[in-house]
């Protein structure tokens, strides 16, 4: 079946997940910065903002893996293409490989299945792969769509084709991998930077409960520890959007 890589389903168990982790954080803010009834209730819409942000963030980790897995998918071709297949043949080729590789019901392996159930009814190998550039949104994919398209209806030569396209995209991907191992750090200390004020709140509230008493139940409490919380949402965001590096 085609996949839209722009729509994500949460599994019952995943649905399950983030809504018992959207309730948690509810939970948590309200304990932090009101301690009160009331902050909960103005936080009903968390949860439906939490799960639309989990599944950007799942949408986002599927593509990226996706594109990965095509990086594998195109070495193989090329090496099929250079072994003399066609390159309808190669795709087939490519499919038996890549089961090596992947479990079935990895999207990579559903796309190539499809494509190779869709050329036994005659449909082009170079629609369909756009087909995939288009569904999937992920640049990498849609640039050799493009390319492959062009070639193939121009009579260009395939081999060189693929192999230029599978180089590039494998040196693309190598630099991510590179960026994100460098950043794997960098990551795991905006994250302990990110947490560092709510652990400093809960301890004074854990040590010294009164320190902070004159910041609850009271207009200018409630007013006070909002702007804290909308700061400290800010400086997260930022904080993310610091170490997220697109190549």
């Amino acid at each position: 079946m085609k996949q839209d890589y722009e729509v994500y389903h949460f599994t019952k168990k995943e649905a399950l997940k983030y809504l018992a982790q959207s309730i948690l954080l509810c939970a948590a803010v309200d304990y932090l910065f009101y301690k009160s009834m009331w902050g909960l209730i103005f936080m009903i819409p968390v949860p439906a903002l939490f799960m639309k942000w989990k599944k950007r963030q799942l949408i986002r980790e599927r593509k990226k893996k996706l594109n990965y897995q095509f990086k594998d998918a195109l070495n193989s071709l090329s090496v099929a293409v250079q072994a003399g297949y066609s390159v309808e043949n190669a795709v087939s080729a490519c499919a038996r490989d890549l089961e090596r590789l992947y479990e079935k019901n990895d999207d990579i392996m559903e796309e190539f299945h499809y494509i190779e159930s869709q050329q036994r009814v005659s449909v082009p190998v170079e629609e369909l792969f756009l087909d995939l550039g288009e569904r999937s949104r992920v640049e990498d994919i849609e640039n050799f769509a493009a390319v492959f398209y062009t070639a193939k209806r121009t009579g260009g030569d395939m081999d060189k084709v693929i192999q230029k396209v599978a180089r590039m995209l494998g040196d693309k991907i190598d630099v991510k991998k590179e960026i994100e191992a460098t950043l794997a750090a960098k990551k795991s200390e905006q994250m302990i930077m990110s947490l560092m004020p709510a652990g400093i709140i809960l301890y004074l509230q854990v040590t010294s409960p009164g320190f902070l008493s004159v910041l609850y139940g009271n207009p200018f409490g409630i007013c006070a520890m909002t702007i804290c919380l909308g700061i400290y949402g800010l400086a997260y965001w930022m904080g993310r959007r610091i170490v997220d590096i697109e190549v």
